[in-house]
C-alpha cells in the first residue's frame, strides 16, 4: 500500500512538536507559527472567493439571486474554472485521485454491505473521485442466514470526495428517462467519510439497488416450493376437475363431465388462495429491496459529511491545515539542522554530506528523508512528506534561502520579521 502524503495529526500537535524541537526559541516560533497560519489563511481565503464565484453559476442549493442571468456559455466557462479549481484544492488536502481501476474493482466486489447495486455511466458528463487516508481495516459480517461470523479484512477510504457532472435534459429526453433525484447538467459536489473501497458505487448519485443472484435463488426457491404445496393442497382436486372437463370439452374425452356450483366454488378459493400466495411472495420480494435500499440510505447518512458548497469551504480548511503543517515541518528542521553539530541526531546530521553541513542546510531529499525518518522512528508513522509543495511555499514567501541545491532556513527573527512586513504593506494605495 503507498504512503500517503496527508500529514494525520493536528496543526496545533505539529506547531507544539515544532516548539519542542527549537526549545530555546520557543517564544519567537510561536509569533513566527501564528503569522505563518494567518499568511496561509489569507491566500486559502482568496481561493475560497474564486470558487463560490464559479460555483454560483450552477449551485443547486444557492438561496441568492443573480443581478444579470448567465447564459449557457459563462454557465460552462465557470463550470470548467471551477474543476480546474476544484483539483488544484483537493491537491492541496493531499487527496490522491481514484484511478479508473480502482473504480472498475470497486463495481467488481463483492460490497461489505451485502447489497448489489447497478450504476449508469453513460448519464454523466464528467465523474471525478478523490480519496485521501487508506487503510486495512476489519469487520465482522455474518453469513449463512446469521448463523455464523466472520472476519473480513478490507481497504477503507477515510475520505471521499466526489465530483460529477450529469449530462443534459437533451441526453435524457431522447432516452425516455425524467431524473427525479437530480437536474440534467447539474454538478454536485459531496464528501464522505469512512467509505469501503468495495462500496464506492454506492456513492453514485444514480445507482440503483438489483438482487444479487443468492437473494434471487432463495425468493425463487421458496416461492416454487411453496407454489407446489399450494396447488397440490388447494387446487389440486380442482384442477384435476378442470382438465377433465377441457379434455372433453375439446373432444379428447368421451366421458362426460359435470361441473357442480360446489366444485365451481371450491374452485374459486382455491384460485384466491393462490393468488394470495402469489401476492405475498411478491410482497416478500419488495420488502427484500426495500431493506437493502433502507441498508444503503443508513450507510450513507452516517458516511456523508457535507455536499455542493459546503464541500469545498471543508476542503479549504483541510487545504490550509496540510500547506501549514508542512510548511512549519520544513522550516523548523531546516532551521533545527543549522544549530546541530556534526555530532548531532539522526534525522538531522547523520543523512547529511558536509557540503550541506558546511552550508547550514538540506537538498530536498535529505528534508524529506529527515522528516520522514523523525515521524517513523519518535512518532510510529509511516508518510510521504510532500518535500516540494513545502519549500516552493517557504521559498515564496522569503522564509528560506537557496544555494544551488541547498536550502537553508532564514533565523526566526528575520523570519518574523519578514512576515510581519507582508501584512504591514499587504494593501498598498494606487
Amino acid at each position: 500500500m503507498p504512503l500517503e502524503r496527508f500529514i494525520p495529526f493536528r496543526k496545533r500537535d505539529i506547531a507544539t512538536l515544532c516548539e519542542n524541537l527549537l526549545a530555546n526559541e520557543i517564544v519567537n516560533f510561536r509569533y513566527f507559527s501564528t503569522l505563518l497560519a494567518n499568511r496561509i489563511h489569507y491566500q486559502y481565503h482568496e481561493q475560497l472567493e474564486a470558487l463560490k464565484d464559479s460555483y454560483s453559476h450552477f449551485d443547486p442549493n444557492k438561496d441568492t439571486r443573480e443581478l444579470q442571468s448567465s447564459n449557457e456559455r459563462v454557465r460552462k466557462l465557470n463550470q470548467k474554472a471551477f474543476a480546474k479549481g476544484f483539483a488544484n484544492l483537493l491537491n492541496a488536502a493531499n487527496f490522491e485521485k481514484v484511478t479508473d481501476d480502482d473504480l472498475e474493482a470497486a463495481l467488481n466486489e463483492e460490497s461489505l454491505f451485502k447489497v448489489r447495486l447497478a450504476v449508469s455511466f453513460d448519464d454523466f458528463e464528467d465523474v471525478v473521485f478523490y480519496r485521501r487516508g487508506e487503510s486495512i481495516k476489519t469487520e465482522t459480517v455474518r453469513t449463512f442466514f446469521g448463523l455464523r461470523k466472520k472476519q473480513v479484512s478490507f481497504t477503507n477510504y477515510d475520505k471521499v470526495a466526489v465530483y460529477i457532472t450529469f449530462k443534459d435534459e437533451t441526453y435524457f429526453k431522447d432516452k425516455g428517462q425524467i431524473p427525479v433525484t437530480f437536474k440534467p447538467g447539474s454538478t454536485i459536489v459531496k464528501l464522505f467519510q469512512n467509505v469501503p473501497k468495495a462500496d464506492l458505487e454506492m456513492l453514485f448519485p444514480n445507482s440503483e439497488v438489483k438482487m444479487r443472484p443468492l437473494d434471487k435463488l432463495i425468493i425463487s426457491a421458496s416461492a416454487a416450493i411453496g407454489g407446489t404445496v399450494v396447488l397440490v393442497t388447494k387446487l389440486g382436486a380442482s384442477l384435476l376437475l378442470m382438465a377433465s372437463f377441457l379434455a372433453f370439452w375439446l373432444g379428447f374425452k368421451n366421458e362426460e363431465v359435470e361441473l357442480t356450483k360446489q366444485s365451481l366454488i371450491t374452485f374459486g378459493i382455491g384460485m384466491g388462495v393462490f393468488g394470495s400466495f402469489i401476492f405475498k411472495e411478491w410482497t416478500k420480494f419488495k420488502n427484500r429491496k426495500i431493506r437493502f435500499m433502507k441498508a444503503l440510505s443508513d450507510n450513507l447518512y452516517f458516511k456523508n459529511l457535507d455536499n455542493n458548497a459546503g464541500v469545498f469551504h471543508t476542503l479549504i480548511d483541510a487545504a490550509e491545515e496540510e500547506n501549514c503543517k508542512e510548511a512549519l515541518l520544513a522550516y523548523t528542521f531546516l532551521l533545527k539542522c543549522s544549530e546541530v553539530s556534526v555530532e548531532g541526531g539522526a534525522a538531522f546530521c547523520e543523512v547529511r554530506t558536509e557540503r550541506e553541513i558546511a552550508a547550514g542546510g538540506m537538498v530536498l531529499t535529505t528534508l524529506d528523508s529527515a522528516i520522514e525518518t523523525y515521524f517513523l522512528e519518535e512518532l510510529n508513522c509511516a508518510l510521504d512528506f510532500d518535500v516540494s509543495d513545502a519549500i516552493d511555499k517557504l521559498l515564496t514567501m522569503e522564509l528560506v534561502e537557496r544555494n544551488g541545491d541547498v536550502y537553508v532556513a532564514r533565523t526566526l527573527h528575520d523570519a518574523v520579521k519578514i512576515l510581519d512586513d507582508y501584512w504591514d504593506n499587504i494593501y498598498q494605495p494606487v
